[in-house]
């Protein structure tokens, strides 16, 4: 199978990555079956060959996760909305109600115990 991923070159600590398709088996930085594109993480440059990725995709090729999310903002796939980021939005949520809640029953107890303090005076 052909994958879609990056291929890294650069100084150490200073990489850069070619989006290029290669065959699923090989190795991370073997020779690759074409170059299809560029990203450099610290400047957030993206170029991409369009034309060779759209006849790629259409061959077949799968992706990865990070050069799915690359060419989602390239817009050349729509984008979809990945079962791991749902469960993680819906387990963030369930977080933050937990904390609202532990918080106004805390502000309530205290306002209980000033009362009883006045009370007492």
């Amino acid at each position: 199978m052909i994958k879609l991923r990056l291929k890294r070159f650069g100084k150490k600590k200073e990489a850069s990555f070619r989006i290029v398709a290669c065959n699923s088996t090989s190795r991370r930085d073997g020779r690759p079956l074409e170059e299809l594109g560029f990203y450099n993480p610290r400047t957030k440059e993206t170029r991409l060959d369009t034309e060779a990725l759209r006849t790629r995709l259409t061959q077949g090729a799968q992706p990865t996760n990070v050069v799915r999310t690359l060419l989602e903002k390239g817009g050349l796939l729509e984008k979809i909305e990945r079962p791991s980021i749902s469960i993680g939005k819906a387990k963030l949520e369930k977080e933050k109600a937990i904390k609202a809640k532990t918080k106004n029953e805390e502000s309530d107890s205290s306002k209980a115990d000033n009362d009883n303090n006045e009370v007492e005076s």
